[in-house]
């Protein structure tokens, strides 16, 4: 017996949700593959700088107002984030072996230690 042969319109959507998308299908040929990313440059060219006033902070220029955010507490020995400070000297400090450190210097190192951050004050 022949198999008989039923003709049926079987339509196929051209993507299927369950199965991976290939690249090529996703990016035809000439279309990047990604975010891309502008150079200086580019970005010059893009925008008309020139027609900003110049007190805008913008790319061009480095004037930009002040920020917004409190500065960060650094210890005046080692550079990392202070959370104490010695109210005998005004210096901040990261740990206990800097605190030694800092009760073992002598005034006028103390003096230009403050000099040096700008916090200088004549102590007794």
């Amino acid at each position: 017996m022949e198999a008989e042969v039923i003709e049926a319109e079987l339509v196929l959507p051209t993507y299927l949700s369950f199965k991976r998308v290939q690249m090529y299908e996703k990016y035809p040929k000439g279309q990047s593959r990604g975010r891309h990313w502008k150079h200086l440059k580019q970005i010059l060219q893009a925008e008309n700088y020139r027609n900003y006033p110049p007190d805008e902070p913008n790319y061009v220029n480095i004037e930009s107002p002040p920020s917004m955010h409190p500065c960060k507490r650094l210890c005046d020995m080692t550079g990392y984030e202070a959370p104490y400070y010695d109210p005998r000297t005004n210096l901040r400090y990261a740990n206990a072996e800097v605190f030694k450190l800092v009760r073992s210097l002598p005034s006028e190192y103390v003096q230009r230690y403050l000099a040096l951050r700008n916090a200088a004050v004549v102590l007794k």
